[in-house]
């Protein structure tokens, strides 16, 4: 016959990447505002003291949130691609890591350096820009811009604040158009003139694929213009 246990089954302590997974997790659905100690507690069935053994106060949960964002960044290995063409690969990994989790993103900026993830992601786009030609002032500026730009593009994707249910959808788009479209000609004919495709923006894909040229464009220019300005430095031949 076998053995019955009689007590309390003994429950596997929680680890930090768990506890971070769920509260990740739970901003998705709730909202970064309703990520506690407290909540995530009751949501594993257990004490807040449990969870205090990983993260002491919000402030380190919320760290801890970041570091797992940053931890799921699969970076593409690196090739004998151009260096934009492998830039840009990176910037899509962070993008593909970010846009299932826009309440939880707006905490990576601060925090990218706090992590061996976040820094093997700053690394890699740094060294990608000093490929480019950027010397260090201007190659952690512009690095430091592009991480927080692709933040940016998740934050404020397009459409976001629409119901998800279609017809609800569809009533949310025609009422933005109605509301820009009775806007005073006078004052804002261009806002008139765009006023279809500000309330109806392209799909998800096609905008992080725009803004994702745009980027990788104006780093690529600027890289440019500094190759022309060394030639021109360059002393003459005669």
């Amino acid at each position: 016959m076998a053995n019955r246990r009689t007590g309390p089954q003994r429950q596997e302590p929680l680890s930090r990447e768990a506890i971070a997974l769920s509260a990740i997790a739970l901003a998705d659905d709730e909202g970064l505002e309703a990520v506690t100690i407290r909540r995530l507690a009751q949501q594993h069935g257990v004490t807040p003291t449990a969870l205090y053994w990983h993260f002491k106060e919000k402030d380190q949960l919320l760290d801890g949130m970041a570091e797992q964002l940053f931890a799921d960044v699969q970076l593409p290995p690196e090739d004998s691609a151009p260096w934009q063409h492998q830039l840009r690969s990176v910037l899509e990994a962070f993008l593909a890591a970010l846009r299932p989790h826009p309440a939880v993103v707006a905490l990576l900026p601060s925090r990218i350096l706090a992590s061996p993830a976040g820094l093997a992601l700053t690394e890699r786009t740094l060294s990608l820009l000093r490929r480019g030609g950027l010397q260090p002032e201007r190659t952690a500026e512009v690095g430091g811009y592009l991480l927080s730009a692709i933040v940016a593009l998740v934050t404020a994707e397009p459409g976001r604040e629409h119901p998800s249910e279609e017809e609800a959808r569809d009533d949310a788009i025609r009422a933005k158009r109605a509301s820009l479209i009775a806007l005073s000609p006078r004052r804002f004919p261009t806002v008139i003139w765009c006023a279809d495709a500000l309330a109806n923006c392209a799909s998800p894909d096609e905008y992080y694929a725009f803004n994702l040229d745009m980027l990788i464009g104006g780093v690529t220019t600027i890289a440019d213009a500094l190759d022309d300005d060394a030639d021109a430095a360059l002393p003459r031949s005669e």
